[in-house]
């Protein structure tokens, strides 16, 4: 789709929300291959006739060159012409040029271990920022932190039990919960169990609250994707696409967590592939683990069946905002377990307890990276994949 026509539905989305009768467009949709049966299915699953036509709207710019001009064909044969010429009239309508905004810096103060090694020259430091590159946690607590913990798995998935991870989520429950977040624990469920408590997150009102985290432990492997990599396992051996998951986050399925925080760590295998890693300079640090019996959270990759999305619609999807998601290893490579936790949620616990304080998650986020690469003699790299717009800081006390 056309940026012109992308951005016509955007402008007319608040008219489309209000006015648009969705119930005669379902069948010429899908008889002109605009949407598949499953997809209407699910779009007459978002609620009121209105999330309907919201829903409707924004999944109308993956659908490819073809969807805008047939969907105004579709609105006049269904007797909503003044809908269609208004999406027309918006199409040629010049871009609006983007606001200057008069940002006035304003100076705080860094206090204690807050003091960062570039600003010890002077004994007061001072930094410039404007209010707006950090996120506000005014909320007490901050917002919920569901952690969903796959230990054992039923017989037939063929699925290893996840020794070291009830260690693993006790620790992120006292962590976060230190950190001023109110946490609910869910252990062993099915994959639909999973998505359940997910939906159930999502739809909650978190417009008094300021952020919300997710942490997922379990066996993962690779997926089909569009947006994030990687899924994982529900205690039956059915795989969920992390895709999904953070997507029941995004401003058009959780309104009220639009323009927060909303935070993703992922401890689970993004593949089968082992690394041994290669050989650099003799200062590299060194923390092998004799002795310790390894195991990892790593499934094979299962090609999806079925059609996808045309390459136009892939290509022109948004990319989500205020989203981070921190995996325990690179895509495609296992991650590392012991029966006293996984080298990633042990690091992560312990690089918030030292710098939650005093840095924010992304420059933590890095010595979690270079912690754990430097342990064992097979390698492992945590990353993310990051949306945020401001630098996010958690409260200490």
């Amino acid at each position: 789709m056309e940026e012109q026509q992308r951005r016509a539905l955007r402008r007319g989305r608040a008219r489309l929300v209000a006015a648009l009768r969705v119930e005669p467009l379902w069948d010429p949709l899908e008889r002109r291959g605009i949407f598949t049966r499953t997809m209407l299915e699910e779009l007459q699953s978002a609620g009121s006739r209105g999330d309907q036509a919201r829903q409707l709207i924004i999944d109308l710019e993956t659908r490819g060159k073809q969807a805008f001009p047939v969907f105004l064909s579709i609105l006049r044969d269904t007797g909503q012409g003044d809908l269609a010429d208004m999406l027309v009239q918006e199409c040629e309508s010049p871009p609006t040029p983007p606001q200057l905004l008069d940002l006035q810096p304003v100076q705080l103060e860094l206090r204690g271990e807050k003091q960062h090694k570039s600003y010890t020259r002077k004994k007061k430091s001072l930094i410039v920022m404007c209010p707006c590159q950090v996120y506000e946690l005014k909320a007490d607590p901050c917002g919920h932190c569901l952690i969903l913990n796959n230990v054992t798995f039923s017989r037939d998935s063929h699925l290893s039990t996840r020794v070291g991870s009830d260690l693993d989520c006790e620790k992120l429950e006292r962590r976060f919960k230190a950190l001023h977040f109110d946490v609910l624990t869910r252990r062993d469920l099915k994959a639909q169990e999973m998505v359940l408590e997910l939906q159930k997150l999502a739809r909650r009102d978190h417009s008094t609250l300021d952020c919300c985290i997710v942490v997922i432990l379990s066996h993962g492997c690779q997926t089909s994707h569009i947006q994030f990599p990687g899924g994982v396992y529900g205690t039956d051996g059915k795989p969920i696409p992390i895709e999904k998951i953070v997507n029941y986050f995004n401003g058009s399925n959780c309104p009220s967590l639009r323009g927060k925080p909303k935070l993703f760590f992922i401890q689970a295998c993004g593949g089968e592939q082992k690394d041994r890693g290669f050989i650099v300079d003799c200062d590299s640090p060194k923390d092998e683990a004799p002795g310790a019996s390894l195991e990892s959270d790593a499934t094979p990759f299962r090609a999806p069946s079925g059609n996808v999305d045309e390459p136009d619609a892939i290509a022109c999807l948004p990319t989500p905002s205020d989203i981070l998601v921190s995996y325990s290893t690179f895509p495609g490579f296992v991650s590392w377990r012991e029966a006293t936790g996984s080298w990633y949620v042990e690091t992560l616990d312990s690089v918030l307890e030292r710098y939650a304080h005093s840095e924010d998650l992304l420059n933590m986020l890095l010595r979690v990276a270079n912690a754990v690469s430097a342990k064992g003699s097979y390698k492992q790299i945590p990353g993310c994949f990051n949306f945020l717009r401001k630098k996010f800081y958690f409260v200490c006390d």
